[in-house]
């Protein structure tokens, strides 16, 4: 099994509408790693100011090898997370490497974490190729699984636009400790965001107050 690949950008071209090849070349060996776009979007960049500033970046690819009839593919992913939550999306029954690729691309890391946990159906379905029962399979198969990685990970729930990142923390923390889980605490906050009130509001112990009033 590779676990990751150290080397630098030789080349990013899309093989067809849907999918991204990055050749790495890591001791003088080129690996062809499929990615998904929105890495392959970062690494180009990259590419380009590493030849405009003449150096020589490496960079560090999280792969999953996958053989599929004798023949190997090796997907890449821009960390770990991303590359161990393709696992388990894969693992769902209907749901292949083209499609987990898709859903971490249209959602990204937290914000699909937080749709499978919470059961948010509607989020997973904006995914091309996600229809409602699918959606509700992986979230079904997933959920409890998935919020318990992510408590270990220690991958954040998404932030709020109207709560400043530290005074966010603050308000999980304490609610946590009350007893609600970290999808009950997303769940809050999310809905809680779109109060024109609370949204000028940056006071912790109001938002964790209107919490636990939305709880009850």
């Amino acid at each position: 099994m590779i676990s990751y690949l150290f080397g630098t950008v030789a080349q990013v071209q899309k093989t067809t509408p849907n999918r991204v090849m990055l050749i790495l070349e890591v001791n003088q060996i080129g690996y062809e790693v499929q990615i998904g776009k929105g890495l392959a979007a970062s690494l180009s960049e990259r590419s380009a100011r590493g030849r405009s500033e003449k150096s020589d970046e490496r960079v560090q690819i999280f792969t999953h090898l996958q053989v599929r009839s004798e023949q190997p593919v090796l997907y890449g992913f821009a960390s770990g997370a991303e590359r161990d939550l393709f696992r388990q999306l894969v693992s769902v029954s209907g749901i292949g490497a083209q499609l987990a690729i898709a859903l971490l691309d249209t959602l990204g890391l937290a914000d699909l974490l937080q749709a499978i946990v919470t059961g948010n159906v509607k989020q997973l379905a904006k995914t091309p190729g996600v229809g409602s029962k699918i959606a509700e399979r992986i979230s079904l198969e997933l959920r409890n699984k998935l919020a318990e990685w992510r408590t270990l990970a220690d991958i954040p729930i998404p932030g709020s636009a109207a709560l400043a990142p530290e005074l966010q923390e603050d308000v999980e923390i304490t609610l946590l400790a009350l007893g609600y889980t970290i999808e009950e605490v997303g769940l809050a906050l999310q809905a809680l965001s779109q109060d024109p009130r609370l949204q000028k509001s940056q006071d912790a112990e109001t938002w964790i107050k209107e919490a636990i009033a939305w709880f009850t």
